[in-house]
């Protein structure tokens, strides 16, 4: 069997796409490893009518609303091989079975590199976080921290302070311009340049831990990690990558069709930033430029 549309990962954005494809009639298949980008974090905010719900159960309801329609095929497994050329792509996965497409939707998402400090994977997504949008109303006015990882956290501070008191810790990682210096001070951004030991706390009350044996008790911790695109089909199918300040990502145009054609890419594979509404909005603009591109063949698709 030939499907019309092959959606890679089944989080936010893949069902999303998946779900346009199934409402317009056409058969459509999703492979799926099982590993949401924020499988970390307990509830997600943000997204309307569902904030502050399980992160795990919106995608749990997603994936069984999906199902309910008869012509999406679903398989719990990992996309390790892609091929093929518009209209006639193969898909190969860890199962061994390889499913055959006409179009294809990348929403693999991304893989976060996080800073190398003692405590702070143990953290990610439950007291350290990235996304202000997303967790810092949940800091309730109180002590933030901006682990730095690049100048650019210096942007993040100056954004969270929206949030509550604002610490941005250098932790040798830039030198703060005389720019950056008096943006942050009239943000009332205070710097430490002390440097972190490790990452400790409760779930809700991170502390930050210095080689100088002080201790920093926060309401709320962010990072900016770096990204590359999960998995290898992008690369396997010469998908046009682009290098953003955080990291890569498959470049996509308006419709979100890649450099390839009929091969699409949706939510954080194909963004520079990550939030659930941002994914599903990402995925339902896939999903209906692959269905309509299987009706008008046209450059624009």
């Amino acid at each position: 069997m030939t499907y019309d549309v092959i959606v890679v990962g089944g989080s936010y954005s893949g069902l999303a796409a998946a779900l346009q494809v199934a409402r317009s009639r056409r058969n459509v298949l999703v492979v799926d490893a099982g590993e949401r980008r924020n499988r970390f974090a307990e509830t997600s905010h943000g997204f309307l009518t569902q904030d502050g719900s399980s992160a795990v159960q919106i995608a749990h309801v997603g994936r069984e609303q999906l199902l309910a329609y008869p012509n999406v095929t679903w398989v719990d497994a990992r996309a390790e091989n892609a091929e093929g050329i518009l209209d006639a792509f193969t898909v190969s996965t860890s199962s061994g079975a390889d499913y055959k497409g006409r179009r294809l939707i990348l929403a693999t998402g991304v893989t976060d590199i996080l800073p190398i400090i003692p405590g702070l994977r143990e953290r990610w997504g439950k007291s350290v976080f990235h996304c202000p949008y997303c967790h810092g109303y949940e800091a309730g006015g109180g002590d933030i921290g901006v682990l730095a990882t690049s100048s650019l956290s210096a942007h993040q501070a100056l954004m969270l302070a929206d949030w509550g008191n604002t610490k941005l810790f250098v932790n040798n990682m830039f030198e703060p311009s005389d720019d950056q210096l008096a943006a942050l001070a009239a943000r009332n951004v205070t710097l430490d340049y002390g440097t972190i030991a490790a990452i400790s706390g409760e779930e809700a009350q991170p502390i930050v831990e210095f080689s100088d044996g002080r201790a920093l008790s926060l309401t709320g911790l962010f990072t900016l990690s770096r990204t590359v695109v999960t998995g290898p089909l992008p690369q396997q199918l010469k998908c046009a990558l682009e290098d953003g300040p955080l990291g890569t990502f498959i470049q996509t145009g308006a419709s979100k069709l890649t450099s390839v054609p009929g091969v699409y890419a949706c939510g954080d594979t194909a963004l520079m930033a990550g939030s659930v509404s941002f994914a599903v909005g990402d995925g339902a603009r896939a999903g209906v430029s692959a269905h309509q591109s299987l009706i008008f063949p046209s450059p624009m698709h």
